[in-house]
């Protein structure tokens, strides 16, 4: 069995103790990191290496973004994609030699900005050409691939807490919802969290810090995911998320989601 799990952990060194406590808990094979927010010398490598986590993969950047992928199982680091197309960090690729050669794609795919119009919102269209380059890498995938992270879009009706109301409010729009369905198909990409949490059921992974209450108001949205290859979401047995997660001390926005593999 090998276990994956998928954070926005928003600033890893500042919320190492959670993180700690999460390892410590739920203790996964694999952990995919996104917006660590620290470069790649800055990562706070010796802590989790004392939690037993050895193998590291870090693609770190200056007081943003970046992403990092840490094991308990061999690793190999094999590809960052700049699907931003600026340089940014926000992907790296690692394979499971142990694991029959799996693939493990962390992204964080850019948030967007506040108007969803590409005219007058500048990062709205970054954020469709990043996932319009990710299609194009899609429909070359050939391997067992499990592709992870903050999507930064809510694609179902119930991944929402109310549909209409965030219909033009980036992150649920038509567009971003129809451009993400392009790159599910570019591959045949298995949505495993809802594979497990069968639509309609209310599944969320992220709720604002605006928010006095989290779960009094409950406005949360799906924004973080966990897709596999169509053979590989076959040897899934369970996932789950760590919902309590958003209520730990200092806690990132976002909550973790773990899948189970027979591999």
């Amino acid at each position: 069995m090998l276990s994956v799990a998928t954070w926005n952990i928003n600033s890893v060194r500042l919320r190492m103790p959670i993180v700690e406590r999460f390892l410590k808990e739920e203790a996964p094979d694999v952990l995919c990191l996104q917006e660590i927010k620290c470069q790649e010398d800055q990562f706070p490598y010796k802590a989790f290496e004392a939690l037993g986590y050895d193998q590291i993969a870090v693609h770190g950047q200056k007081g943003y973004h970046g992403v990092a992928t840490v094991s308990r199982v061999p690793l190999r680091e094999f590809s960052r994609h700049d699907w931003q197309d600026n340089g940014e960090a926000r992907h790296v690729g690692i394979e499971l030699p142990d694991h029959q050669g799996m693939v493990v794609e962390n992204v964080y795919v850019p948030a967007g900005g506040d108007i969803p119009d590409r005219e007058q919102n500048v990062k709205f269209g970054q954020k469709l050409d990043f996932l319009e380059r990710m299609t194009r890498w899609a429909d070359k995938v050939d391997r067992p691939t499990l592709i992870v992270g903050d999507f930064n879009i809510a694609p179902l009706e119930s991944d929402v807490w109310n549909h209409k109301q965030l219909l033009k409010v980036v992150s649920h729009t038509p567009v971003e919802v129809d451009t993400l369905q392009r790159f599910k198909d570019a591959h045949g990409w298995t949505d495993i969290g809802r594979e497990h949490i069968h639509d309609p059921e209310r599944y969320y992974s992220w709720w604002s810090y605006r928010s006095k209450d989290w779960k009094v108001n409950d406005r949360g949205r799906r924004l973080d995911h966990m897709w596999a290859s169509p053979q590989l979401a076959a040897q899934s047995t369970r996932h789950w998320l760590r919902e309590d997660a958003r209520d730990w001390e200092k806690p990132s926005d976002h909550i973790p989601l773990i899948t189970e593999f027979d591999i």
